[in-house]
């Protein structure tokens, strides 16, 4: 897609960090702007800040875990712009620890928004997009988790792993059939958004018995200047924008990886040679 002057754009998980961002540009490219969020406070803030005009923008509020929401989310886009271009799945959630324990509480929740989240997104808007027989395109929000698989968070490089996947597949699948819609997967490293505290979103249904509270501000900042720390010799934090401008050079080039920290291609680079040489990977921390 190179002219999305008009197009329409449905951005979820929209009301913060990258996704607010990408809004934020589809604004800026004169597009048309459906915006949808599980917070919905924080959504009609971004709404009256982006400032994009009652006509140009729709306010819908969205559990991306639940397939009824995201259908209702797809035929308002509908119903009001009569067209969708350009769709970021986007919206996702993390919560550290070891693997082993770690709550299904916490495998519920984070599968449902990361992954199942991604493939509500594909199973409605694909259909509708491909009957439209005009270009469009779709950005899976992954991460480098997807790529490869930090300690600590092993439930989040899991859903990762899985958008990566669903979107090499879908990739291939629209290529087959020569289809006007393209798809990219957006694989960022660190970058400076509140994802670290994404529990205030989490639902009462994914507090299960088994599920810890929520970690307190405090333990959060801390964990959240160790990270930045880490992160130095890999580039530093980056802003949202700079991950939205990105990704939009990548769907006018339609490009299907979207890598934004080049200096972490050499972890991916060993991870591939230690699976065809026949050798366990590194160990690292990032």
């Amino acid at each position: 897609m190179k002219d999305l002057s008009n197009k329409v754009a449905v951005v979820t998980g929209a009301a913060s960090g990258v996704r607010r961002a990408l809004a934020a540009r589809c604004v800026r490219e004169g597009m048309k702007v459906v915006l949808a969020d599980i917070e919905a406070a924080a959504l009609t803030q971004t709404a009256r800040e982006l400032d994009a005009g009652d006509t140009n923008i729709l306010v819908v509020r969205t559990d991306v875990s639940r397939a009824d929401e995201v259908e209702t989310l797809a035929h308002m886009t509908l119903d009001r712009f009569g067209a969708i271009h350009l769709l970021f799945n986007n919206a996702g959630v993390i919560k550290g620890g070891l693997l082993w324990e770690c709550s299904l509480s916490d495998w519920d929740w984070m599968i449902s928004v990361n992954l199942w989240g991604v493939v509500h997104g594909v199973r409605t808007f694909v259909p509708l997009m491909l009957a439209q027989d005009v270009e469009c395109h779709i950005v899976n929000t992954a991460s480098i988790a997807g790529l490869i698989a930090p300690p600590n968070q092993g439930i989040y490089n899991v859903t990762k792993h899985g958008v990566v996947a669903l979107t090499e597949t879908l990739y291939r699948e629209l290529a087959e059939r020569d289809a006007k819609l393209k798809v990219s997967v957006l694989c960022p490293s660190h970058v400076r958004t509140r994802i670290y505290d994404a529990e205030r979103n989490r639902p009462p249904v994914y507090y299960g018995g088994d599920a810890a509270e929520p970690m307190p501000q405090k333990a959060l900042k801390a964990i959240w200047s160790e990270i930045a720390e880490r992160y130095k010799d890999y580039g530093g934090m980056s802003s949202p924008e700079y991950i939205a401008d990105c990704t939009f050079d990548a769907i006018r080039d339609d490009r299907l990886y979207i890598l934004t920290h080049p200096e972490l291609n050499p972890l991916l680079l060993e991870r591939t040679e230690a699976m065809t040489h026949g050798r366990n990977p590194l160990l690292f921390s990032v």
